[in-house]
């Protein structure tokens, strides 16, 4: 858990707008970056990004402190993301591939319910890694740093990062595949291993 972005969490339920902005610094950049990929339309990756950040505000009573709010933030931008893609995807008739994956409606309720799920099997299983495989895919997946920016901090050999950040994403697949019985959880692997 980052203190700092605990800290953060503690100064935004005093609804302290100064805190809201520092996350958003932070992390808007990966947070778009994520979407984009997943979306493949800027106009779109920043109305989403906005959303994403909208949504960090209004929930923001909800967050614990001792939660990632990196890990937070990718949920919630997955889950609006696959939302856009699906809309996208009835309006172009090409829904039944998606809907195989994900069939019917959600209400607000069963929506949250997802994420909330979703959120603790992401934290579950980066739970289950090494304290070095953790950090890294912190790093590298959550906060969105480049091979060279985690070996810089670490200090360790881009290569050394990258190999242990292929061996947690094969743990990450397996904890996922083996603990998740709900809709989503095929495209949530993919947006979990698309290389940002």
């Amino acid at each position: 858990m980052n203190t700092l972005d605990a800290v953060l969490v503690e100064r935004l339920h005093e609804n302290e707008v100064a805190a809201f902005d520092t996350l958003y610094w932070k992390y808007h950049e990966v947070v778009y970056r994520n979407i984009l990929k997943l979306v493949k339309e800027t106009v779109v990756a920043e109305d989403i990004l906005q959303e994403v950040f909208i949504k960090l505000w209004e929930k923001r009573q909800e967050i614990r402190a001792s939660q990632s709010v990196a890990g937070w933030l990718f949920v919630i931008s997955f889950n609006l993301s696959v939302n856009y893609s699906r809309k996208k995807l009835r309006e172009q008739t090409f829904h039944q591939k998606l809907l195989a994956l994900a069939p019917g409606e959600e209400s607000g309720t069963d929506r949250k319910a997802l994420q909330e799920v979703q959120y603790h099997l992401l934290e579950q299983a980066i739970a289950e890694l090494s304290p070095q495989r953790r950090r890294i895919v912190t790093l590298c997946k959550l906060e969105g740093k480049t091979y060279e920016e985690v070996a810089n901090e670490l200090n360790i050999s881009r290569n050394t990062v990258k190999e242990h950040l292929s061996a947690a994403m094969v743990k990450l697949n397996d904890y996922i595949q083996k603990n998740a019985e709900h809709r989503y959880v095929l495209l949530f692997l993919l947006f979990l291993n698309r290389d940002w």
